[in-house]
């Protein structure tokens, strides 16, 4: 489990092909002392497992699943990559509980500014309409956002200056894509009342 707070920006160092899957390595800042094989580490808001590391870098496989609903398959060296290692008991729930399990890819429609902050606007994915609401909660490239206006075709968020500089927001332009996540709540209402 997730909170949608990225603590670090990561790069990627090499993507290897060789085996069916791809396996990427990415360079970081976080504290890996902490991290074993086995790990789990949210990056761009995928669930990945930890395969290798290193002192300032580790590894994990995407399998064609994975590759299939986010992505991942666009990434290549020098990709910055919004990352975020699994809860432990105890952590602040400073975002909202995401699992990392990404529901699939959204394309970004319009940047505006506003004020200092920046308002993006999505089209809305398609049989996710009832999903997203309006003050609720959605994970993109595994940020802890809150929606602020939806409509049938789109829904827009806002992007405070700190949230934009300190991912890899900040280099969003209109047509780049990013993996989504709904809100746990919403996915377990809809269940129950038939409708997903």
């Amino acid at each position: 489990m997730f909170t949608g707070i990225v603590k670090d920006v990561g790069q990627i160092k090499a993507v290897d092909e060789g085996r069916g899957d791809l396996r990427f390595t990415i360079q970081t800042a976080l504290d890996l002392s902490k991290i074993v094989i086995g790990a789990s580490i949210a990056c761009d808001g995928c669930c990945l497992t930890v395969v290798a590391i290193g002192e300032d870098w580790f590894s994990v496989d995407a399998s064609r699943e994975t590759l299939s609903k986010t992505m991942l398959d666009e990434w290549t060296t020098c990709s910055r990559i919004n990352l975020e290692p699994s809860l432990t008991v105890g952590d602040e729930l400073g975002g909202h509980l995401v699992s990392g399990h990404v529901d699939g890819v959204l394309t970004v429609k319009a940047i505006k500014r506003e004020g200092d902050s920046h308002r993006v606007i999505f089209n809305m994915p398609e049989g996710f309409e009832k999903l997203i609401a309006q003050k609720g909660s959605i994970a993109l490239n595994g940020i802890s956002l809150t929606v602020n206006d939806v409509t049938d075709e789109d829904f827009g968020v806002n992007i405070i200056p700190h949230t934009w500089m300190n991912t890899n927001m900040s280099s969003l332009q209109v047509g780049d894509e990013m993996n989504f996540e709904i809100d746990m709540l919403a996915r377990y209402v809809a269940r129950m009342l038939g409708k997903l």
